[in-house]
Parts: C-alpha cells; sequence; structure tokens
C-alpha cells in the first residue's frame, strides 16, 4: 500500500493530482481504473476520479501484482553509476524516452531496463513503468533513480514527496539574471489549448504548487555578437512536468536549445534543451545510508558552453 499525503491546497480532481506526480507515473485512464476498483481510497473512504482534493487528505493505493509484460527487453547502452539489489542509479543520455506508451513501445530506457534486470524492477507503476521512481524528458540527460523491489519503490516515492531526496540540474539559460539566487514559486498544469505543453497558472484551479530553488553558478556571453547566458542550478522542491522548463520561461530565462518553452535556435550550438541532472541526494531505502551521486555535464553540452566566455 503507496500511501500520498496532500500537502498543498490543491483544488485539484484526484485523478488529475496523482497523473501529475512525477513520484507516481500512472496514466490517467490506469489511474481510474484503480479508482473504479477502489485500489485508491481518500482518508480510507471510497473515492471518485472527480473529487476535489484538500490540505491534508490521505491517499491510499493499492497496486494489483503487475500483469505479465507486453513490452520487450532491448539492449540499450546504459550508463550505470551504482546498482545493489534494492535499486540502481542511471546517467540517463539525451534522446532516450523513459517509458513506453500507447505509441512507442521499443527504444526506451523500460527497454533497456528489462534487458539488464530481468524481472527485478518494481511494480508500483504498472506494467509500462517498471522500476520507474521519476523521470526525466526525453532530451534532459543526467541522474535518474531506479527501483528493483516495491518497498524500495515505496520509500524513494516518499522522500520525493516529502522532499527530503534532493534533486540538482544545472542548465544554460538566456539574458544575464539580475539576482544570483532565488525562488519560483509558480503553479503549473497543463495549458489547456494544448494538452502537451504546461503552463503557468494564478491560482490552483487547474494546476498544482511549484517551486524551483535557481542561483547562479557562471555569468556568461557570447563574445562576437554580446549576447549574454547564465549557467545556473536548479533544485526542485516540486516534481511537476517540465517544472524548470516552465519556470525559467514563465522568469523570462528560457533554458536554451528548448523547442517548446525556450530558443531552439541560438549561438551555442545546442541541439537539445540545456538541462542536466547533476546531482542526486537521498536515504537508501533499506540500509538508510546517506547516498550522494553527482555527474559531469555531457559532452555536448559542455561543447556548447566552449561557445561562451565568463562575464
Amino acid at each position: 500500500m503507496l500511501e500520498i499525503k496532500v500537502d498543498e491546497e490543491e483544488n485539484l480532481r484526484l485523478d488529475s493530482f496523482l497523473t501529475e506526480l512525477d513520484e507516481l507515473e500512472l496514466s490517467r485512464s490506469y489511474l481510474k481504473t484503480l479508482i473504479k476498483d477502489e485500489k485508491i481510497l481518500v482518508n480510507n473512504q471510497k473515492a471518485k476520479a472527480s473529487q476535489k482534493l484538500k490540505k491534508n487528505d490521505l491517499i491510499q493505493i493499492e497496486i494489483p501484482e503487475a500483469k505479465k509484460l507486453d513490452i520487450e527487453a532491448e539492449e540499450i547502452d546504459l550508463d550505470i553509476v551504482f546498482e545493489d539489489d534494492d535499486l540502481i542509479v542511471i546517467n540517463k543520455q539525451a534522446n532516450l524516452i523513459v517509458h513506453p506508451s500507447d505509441n512507442i513501445v521499443s527504444g526506451t530506457l523500460v527497454n533497456a531496463l528489462l534487458h539488464h534486470c530481468g524481472d527485478k524492477l518494481s511494480s508500483i507503476n504498472g506494467v509500462k513503468r517498471p522500476g520507474i521512481v521519476h523521470r526525466l524528458d526525453k532530451d534532459t540527460t543526467g541522474l535518474m533513480l531506479v527501483a528493483k523491489s516495491d518497498l524500495a519503490h515505496k520509500s524513494l516515492s516518499e522522500q520525493i514527496q516529502d522532499r527530503t531526496a534532493e534533486r540538482y540540474y544545472q542548465a544554460v539559460v538566456l539574458d544575464n539574471i539580475k539576482e544570483n539566487s532565488g525562488s519560483i514559486i509558480r503553479a503549473i498544469g497543463r495549458d489547456l489549448n494544448d494538452r502537451k505543453r504546461m503552463r503557468c497558472y494564478d491560482s490552483l484551479d487547474n494546476a498544482r504548487y511549484a517551486k524551483t530553488n535557481w542561483k547562479i553558478l557562471k555569468r556568461l556571453e557570447h563574445k562576437s555578437s554580446k549576447e549574454t547566458y547564465c549557467l545556473i542550478e536548479c533544485k526542485l522542491d516540486t516534481g511537476r512536468t517540465h517544472q524548470i522548463r516552465v519556470h525559467m520561461a514563465y522568469f523570462k530565462h528560457p533554458i536554451i536549445g528548448d523547442p517548446v518553452y525556450g530558443i531552439e535556435k541560438n549561438k551555442v550550438k545546442a541541439t537539445r534543451p540545456l538541462l542536466h541532472s547533476y546531482k542526486l541526494v537521498f536515504e537508501h531505502p533499506i540500509s538508510k545510508e546517506k547516498m550522494f551521486f553527482k555527474t559531469e555535464l555531457p559532452d555536448d553540452f559542455q561543447t556548447s558552453l566552449k561557445f561562451l566566455d565568463p562575464v
């Protein structure tokens, strides 16, 4: 049984709230099935998909035993930073989708994990997302957690939800930011005009509370054009879909190379969003040991930085 406490005044439908949980990663259709089958309760009571949530509500989720996977294992190179009987830390490469969908059933991280781990992956997120504790976008690189048991998955998900697990990113954004550090607190929800995009909202009616902490690592300039940039570190307090990309675009400092929210054509030769998950800190779910992982910027990220000089 997985328990999730609503720690903000969400005002969202139960199915919408759970769909957007980065630490859960269940499809809306699967969630509706679980709700209908009374596998999801709110405060120990039967719930409806449309039920509006309040602060301190306790959601209890019973994930049925996983069905046989119809997704094939594939031999795909993985950069495994750490692995034991309970979890894997992966340094994800660019252009790798994390889990299959109705249209994409091969070439994903899950296909690679099935080849590497066989059936030794957690089943909490259903048959299409075994082991996936949190997601990175297709072109976002860096450190990701994968659970090999339901017990590990539950612990890691709870650490992400209660913010004891720390996730740090580096990104290159447009223009010089006046301040040295700050926080962006802005609700994020689906763009009602384009369901593939997320956007910031003034209220929680169509969105969820989101907070991104950022600080300047280096101020940069493109010599010939005199365009300015910043290499920043972002620490997530929440884990909303596309959170850093959406927040930095709202902040008027979009991520370079981001064709959806930012600047696709750029002077620094970036062919993807310059966003990298470079540091993870969490408690090992079984040994309770403090775990710390850090990875270097990938080659294409460093190549883009070479076009810029410190200010």
